[in-house]
């Protein structure tokens, strides 16, 4: 292969990696909406983001790699990533729907009420909070909820396919060039994972000077929705 060919398959492959993601809101939004209704740290976040993007990225490497090996032509190895696709967009539509009903279930059971206080002196006055029957069962499920959570978006990004990446990986591998697999390889996954985590970086640091106190109740609504309207999207062909 040349240096010439190898060089636009280069570009191609960082463009595409860029654009993919940008243009791919599950790419992003569903670390945004969770990093911020479970109060993840900064690094937290990124180490999730990039941990899903290089399982996002990964898997179809070695798929396109098996294919390569096996000699399958590339409109089996298409095939099967709109199938994993499919997978994928069922998944976190899945997950999202799931945890807005968790989410509701939650706001239902925090909802706020009044109090009224008597005092000896003859003043009464009220006063508004929320809590739950059993608070320490509300912690314990929101530790659980995060715990879960980071697997369960790794999971699926595991099965969520890289479309772009396939017919990169087949052109140079024709060419019998494994320098150029390589190649294209690191700079699309690069491109992918930089994007990802420039976007949810950027997202978190605006988030994190917003208040949204008097919304906080349905904060796990509104993330489950996030989660969902991502899901649906992939479903749509949006």
């Amino acid at each position: 292969m040349d240096e010439t060919t190898l060089a636009v398959l280069v570009g191609t492959a960082a463009s595409l990696g860029l654009v993919h993601t940008l243009t791919g809101p599950d790419h992003y939004l569903p670390f945004v909406a969770m990093s911020r209704i479970g109060r993840w740290s900064l690094p937290k976040t990124v180490v999730i983001t990039l941990a899903c993007g290089v399982g996002h990225v990964g898997s179809s490497v070695v798929l396109g790699i098996l294919g390569i090996a096996l000699g399958t032509a590339l409109a089996g190895l298409e095939w099967f990533e709109g199938v994993r696709g499919g997978l994928a967009g069922w998944l976190l539509l899945g997950f999202g729907l799931a945890y807005t009903v968790w989410g509701i279930h939650r706001a239902v059971r925090n909802r706020p009420h009044t109090h009224l206080h008597a005092h000896e002196s003859g003043i009464v006055h009220a006063h508004s909070h929320g809590h739950v029957d059993e608070h320490t069962h509300v912690h314990a499920d929101e530790a659980r909820a995060g715990a879960m959570t980071p697997w369960i978006l790794f999971t699926i990004f595991v099965f969520g396919p890289c479309e772009p990446l396939i017919p990169l990986l087949m052109y140079p591998a024709a060419k019998l060039s494994f320098w150029g697999v390589g190649l294209v390889v690191l700079v699309f996954g690069i491109a992918t994972l930089g994007t990802m985590t420039s976007i949810v970086v950027i997202a978190y640091l605006g988030l994190s000077k917003a208040s949204f106190l008097r919304l906080e109740r349905f904060g796990h609504v509104a993330a489950g929705l996030v989660v969902t309207a991502c899901g649906a999207a992939i479903k749509l062909g949006f």
